[in-house]
């Protein structure tokens, strides 16, 4: 007979077996603004890992307090329950680093820059830390419109892993990315994000690079009418806003969408169109930019176009005033 061989059955154990990952197991976000929280809760709410980057520890407290916040509204609003909100911020993590990174499969930068050129040089500054941390299949993006990705991957070893993915987070319910293709893109990275974004239950569109994609370009074009239109005396801001709510079915006006953008964000998208294309369309309105050097920027200030209290509930003048 053969020596009789002891196994133990702790070595059939699941926990000793190696896990398959996923090809997209962990996302990284650098910026967690405005934009980038509401990405950073968009893809943790479908069970991937999500890693954000700040400047400074306090960035990260402050953006934890308002994913926190933003979850508890959805609780309040039948939207999760608090267990799915202990699930989402589980999967959420802040770091000061870079090298917590190293483990993404993509990264997205989605800074607040408020000049073109500064914004170029941040950007790309951002990705060239970003390629130092992260492995060489991992996939590297922007989520700015106005800003042409072949410009911010030229100076980055692996150019072919850089692309441009703008989520529509302005619009609830919205389930379209643009996939952004630069010089440098290779087709195998747009297959790839197409894959990630059917992952988080988002549809892909496909565009060529261009400043301002498919949405700015063409929101943008609508609100300097929109503003030529109320100059010229044609109609009210209210009922310009009315017919297009009612006549073409949009879910809110011009002058309504640009104050929950933010008037500041919609002349920095004009004025860096204007400088790409030298077109006077895209030139920003006297209308608007009255209003954003007196800073009224919109629902965030609570006075833009039109006036609204602090929870951005449109009110009379007055009343916004009081109570924001």
């Amino acid at each position: 007979m053969g020596e009789l061989i002891i196994e133990q059955i702790e070595d059939y154990a699941l926990s000793k077996k190696e896990k398959p990952k996923s090809q997209f197991a962990k996302i990284g976000v650098v910026g967690a603004g405005s934009t980038g929280q509401r990405i950073i809760l968009m893809i943790a709410a479908k069970g991937i890992e999500v890693v954000f980057l700040e400047l400074e520890q306090a960035g990260i407290e402050n953006a934890f307090k308002e994913l926190t916040e933003e979850l508890d509204n959805k609780i309040e609003h039948w939207g999760m329950t608090t267990g799915d909100k202990r699930s989402v911020l589980s999967r959420i993590k802040g770091t000061l680093d870079y090298s917590d990174f190293h483990e993404c499969d993509l990264v997205i930068e989605s800074i607040l820059s408020k000049q073109r050129e500064y914004s170029v040089d941040i950007r790309k500054s951002v990705f060239t830390k970003i390629e130092e941390h992260v492995g060489r299949h991992a996939l590297i993006a922007t989520n700015s419109t106005t800003t042409v990705i072949t410009e911010l991957a030229n100076e980055l070893v692996h150019k072919d892993r850089c692309l441009s993915l703008h989520f529509s987070t302005t619009t609830p319910g919205a389930n379209i990315v643009e996939v952004v293709k630069g010089l440098f893109t290779s087709e195998e990275t747009c297959e790839n994000v197409r894959k990630f974004t059917t992952l988080i239950g988002k549809i892909p569109i496909p565009v060529d690079e261009s400043p301002g994609l498919i949405s700015v370009r063409l929101f943008v074009s609508l609100i300097g009418e929109a503003c030529d239109t109320l100059m010229e005396g044609v109609a009210s801001k209210e009922n310009i806003d009315l017919t297009m709510r009612n006549g073409l079915g949009l879910p809110l006006g011009p002058f309504e969408m640009a104050d929950k953008i933010g008037l500041d964000r919609v002349v920095r998208w004009m004025d860096n169109l204007y400088n790409e294309f030298g077109d006077m369309k895209y030139k920003p309105s006297p209308t608007i930019k009255k209003l954003v050097r007196a800073q009224h920027l919109g629902r965030k200030t609570c006075l833009g176009f039109y006036s609204y209290d602090s929870h951005g509930n449109k009110v009379n003048q007055t009343l916004a005033t009081r109570n924001c």
